[in-house]
């Protein structure tokens, strides 16, 4: 079986894994991301299953795979917000974090240490997940193609997929490589390979030839008078995030 596992990638996040959830450590930028990428997922799946988001607990009753779920900054609050969370991995060390915090703060999610692949080979006849996530991971895996078609296995028919990348732009290199990981030191050195990174045209075509159909794509930006990422219907140039209907 072909695998979207790539072992350097993995060794390379491997080394921080035990910091996932130190706010000011290599993986700050997420935490300070967190805010903006939970606000686009709650309102995505409460747009597309009608649920009205304000209320406590708006994901009650559906089940949401966090595929590259790291230490489980996602998990946690889709957990929280009702929903039924699984949370995988390809770092062992980052899914033992994510099961360690979450029995601290009481949260029930199901951690496992494997691959996309991997799941739907042994337990997802048809898909089984109501919404699959694929945050911050595609430009990291070894078979972008292979990766998007898992995904939308694991996925139900009506369900929803929902990724988040960067895109291939000069922009990008700019500030997503040497701005970001040289100068800034928002994300350890050698984080990405620009090379990686995947238009949106790219992105669309693969969730295509998964059977899938992308319904909303947005940029999000940083302000740097603000210090806040805000979502934008224009700016994809550097980050952006893609949903797609099964």
């Amino acid at each position: 079986m072909r695998t979207s596992v790539n072992p350097e990638e993995i060794e390379h996040f491997a080394k921080d894994s035990s910091q996932w959830w130190d706010e000011s450590g290599p993986f700050a930028i997420l935490h300070r991301l967190n805010p903006l990428r939970l606000r686009y997922i709650r309102d995505q799946i409460g747009q597309h299953f009608d649920r009205d988001v304000t209320n406590l607990n708006p994901l009650t009753g559906l089940k949401i795979l966090d595929v590259g779920c790291g230490g489980g900054l996602i998990c946690e609050p889709m957990a929280r917000m009702g929903a039924s969370v699984t949370g995988i991995d390809a770092d062992t060390n980052a899914i033992a974090i994510a099961h360690e915090h979450s029995q601290k703060t009481g949260m029930s999610i199901e951690y496992q240490a494997t691959t996309a692949e991997d799941i739907q080979a042994k337990t997802i006849p048809n898909g089984g997940f109501d919404v699959v996530l694929a945050i911050e991971i595609v430009e990291h895996v070894a078979d972008l193609e292979g990766f998007v078609k898992s995904c939308a296995a694991l996925c139900r028919p009506g369900g929803l997929l929902i990724f988040s990348t960067l895109n291939r732009t000069t922009k990008s290199y700019i500030l997503g490589i040497i701005a970001a990981e040289n100068i800034l030191r928002w994300v350890p050195r050698g984080t990405h390979d620009w090379k990686k990174f995947i238009r949106p045209s790219e992105m669309s075509r693969e969730i295509r030839n998964a059977g899938c159909t992308a319904k909303d794509i947005k940029g999000y930006v940083f302000n740097p008078l603000s210090g806040e990422f805000h979502l934008s219907d224009k700016d994809m140039s550097v980050n952006y995030f893609i949903t797609a209907e099964k």
